[in-house]
């Protein structure tokens, strides 16, 4: 569904990304791990359009998306939920909620939307006439999520969703992910640190070394792999 091919991104005259080609089925969970700077948030960049690989091709259902901008990448159904939420802090819940939707013009399937990420994460029903700033780390994160959701996504990205938050409230979070995966058939890219609770929750996974892919497994593998286990979970 989602496929990048020898891509090679920069910023300036510093090369983030070295020849990374990687592929995400459709309604598959794939995970891509590495240390602090190996250039992962680089590849959610380049797929989004917001730093566009300098060669190579990003293809989605075999159609090139390289090049687009990050506003036609969203229509095709590429949506980002960013490190660090980057909700709109002066505005309500609800109003973060409806930027999601901007692009969309059937008001009765926002609506449904709207409703159905009330379900999945009851708090934003409680807090949707609340500024968003003032909502705790963890409900940001959920805002951020949903945020996302109204665009309906058929590729949904996500950039670290487990930073800062408490181990409880991440489970949840991977729990709904899980969730949304399983009953929209959403297919997910993650991008994660914490290496243990990204293998468990995905299909397969990739591990990213310095701006190189260097391994990749189906996630229950890389989860017993010797030097998946030393480097990244701790083992």
């Amino acid at each position: 569904m989602l496929k990048i091919k020898n891509i090679q991104t920069y910023y300036g005259n510093i090369q983030a990304l070295k020849d990374v080609s990687l592929e995400v089925k459709e309604g598959e969970i794939v995970t891509l791990i590495g240390a602090n700077g190996a250039g992962k948030t680089t590849t959610l960049m380049s797929i989004c359009g917001i730093t566009p690989p300098r060669s190579g091709e990003i293809t989605l259902d075999g159609d090139l998306i390289t090049g687009m901008s990050a506003e036609k990448i969203v229509q095709q159904g590429i949506v980002q939920v960013p490190e660090g939420r980057r909700i709109f802090p002066d505005m309500t819940v609800l109003e973060n909620l409806e930027m999601g939707a901007f692009l969309r013009k059937n008001k009765q399937l926002v609506q449904q939307d709207l409703n159905y990420v009330m379900t999945l994460f009851p708090i934003l029903e409680k807090r949707k006439n609340q500024l968003g700033g003032t909502l705790s780390g963890g409900e940001q994160q959920m805002l951020a999520i949903s945020r996302a959701l109204m665009a309906r996504p058929r590729v949904l990205l996500l950039d670290e969703p487990s930073l800062g938050l408490a181990p409880l409230i991440i489970k949840q979070i991977f729990d709904i992910l899980k969730q949304i995966n399983k009953e929209n058939n959403t297919t997910i890219f993650l991008v994660e640190q914490n290496a243990n609770q990204a293998l468990k929750l995905a299909d397969r996974g990739y591990v990213m070394e310095n701006g190189r892919i260097t391994l990749v497994d189906d996630a229950d593998r890389l989860l017993e792999n010797d030097d998946v286990r030393k480097a990244y979970l701790g083992m």
